[in-house]
């Protein structure tokens, strides 16, 4: 079952963002979803889940995009493998931590993106760039992405996966 999940998510969520949300954006700005469901399943599913996931929907963005071929994969393995250990390490995770947390992750992928498209140019209007359009996206993420949190049913992660610290609690 989970495998036809990430297998759908995989062949729709990109072509969807590339095609229908280029149409339907907030002031011309739009949620980045590979970025949100890398997060997310690497917040749920643990890090290989994550940062495979990750990579894979950040090839496709790259090869849909007319962009640079590796950033969205690598920032998006990153935040992947990332969401996995914060919350391997968040004891309690509540939408609006999520929401903060990917908030965080969001600015700093879109910066990473904008400094690297930028570097050629001698880095003329990257922090203008940061402020009208990676924040506003970034704020779009992670209220998409805490939403989201809030509505799947069982997202907390099993006590199993918490490794043998729980132990040393009784739990």
């Amino acid at each position: 079952m989970k495998q036809a999940l990430y297998i759908s998510v995989m062949l729709g969520l990109v072509p969807f963002q590339v095609t229908v949300l280029n149409y339907a954006g907030i002031a011309g700005i739009r949620p980045d979803l590979p970025l949100v469901a890398a997060f997310l399943i690497g917040f749920l599913s643990g890090e290989m889940e994550g940062l495979l996931m990750g990579v894979i929907l950040g090839c496709m963005q790259d090869l849909f995009s007319a962009g640079s071929v590796w950033i969205n994969l690598i920032t998006k393995g990153a935040i992947g493998a990332l969401a996995a250990l914060l919350g391997r390490h968040l004891a309690s995770a509540t939408p609006v931590t999520v929401g903060a947390l990917l908030f965080v992750l969001s600015v700093l992928a879109g910066s990473t993106a904008v400094v690297w498209l930028r570097v050629e140019d001698g880095f003329a209007g990257v922090l203008d760039i940061i402020q009208a359009v990676v924040v506003p996206e970034a704020l779009f993420d992670a209220a998409l992405g805490a939403a989201i949190y809030w509505i799947l049913p069982g997202r907390r992660r099993k006590a199993a996966e918490f490794g043998d610290d729980m132990a040393l609690f009784g739990r």
